[in-house]
Formats: C-alpha cells, sequence, structure tokens
C-alpha cells in the first residue's frame, strides 16, 4: 500500500458475512497503514451493519492498520452509540 494514500474500502448496501470476510481478507492481505471504510451505502442500520463494521476494526487492528470509517449517517450513528460502539469504533 501507498503510504501516501490510504486503503479504501466500501461496506456494501446490504453487507452480509460474506461481505465482511472478502473486506477482512483485503485488509489482511494489505501492508500495515491507514485504511477508509466507507460506509454510506447502506441501505440501513441494522445490527447486520454492526456486525461487519466491528469485524472489520478487529481485523485492521490485528494487521496493524489504522481504520477510520467515513459517510455514517445519524441511524447509524444513533444504533453504534445504543450498542456501545460509537466510540470504540470511532464514529
Amino acid at each position: 500500500m501507498d503510504t501516501s494514500q490510504p486503503l479504501v474500502v466500501t461496506l456494501p448496501a446490504n453487507p452480509t458475512r460474506e461481505d465482511s470476510a472478502r473486506l477482512c481478507a483485503e485488509l489482511a492481505a494489505a501492508p500495515p497503514g491507514e485504511v477508509v471504510c466507507e460506509v454510506g451505502a447502506l441501505a440501513r442500520a441494522d445490527l447486520a451493519a454492526v456486525d461487519a463494521l466491528a469485524r472489520l476494526k478487529l481485523a485492521a487492528g490485528r494487521r496493524g492498520h489504522r481504520i477510520r470509517f467515513h459517510g455514517a449517517g445519524p441511524e447509524l450513528r444513533a444504533l453504534l452509540l445504543l450498542t456501545g460502539l460509537g466510540e470504540t469504533l470511532g464514529l
């Protein structure tokens, strides 16, 4: 990964476990660095989205990445706060 440009991954509109696994594998294959996860395409804020974000955060941390989430809407932010993950995920 070019250290001047972050790796950008995009969470699909309706993330599945397979999507999470694919994105986590992408993070595992990349050298440690900055990662931006674009979440603006999410169709709805639900527990599947929260699960996907938590998995990505864990996978990034294990590989030494600094991950930040971009494009979270108010519903997703509220759900993350409700689940206690808002601060953990940096939103």
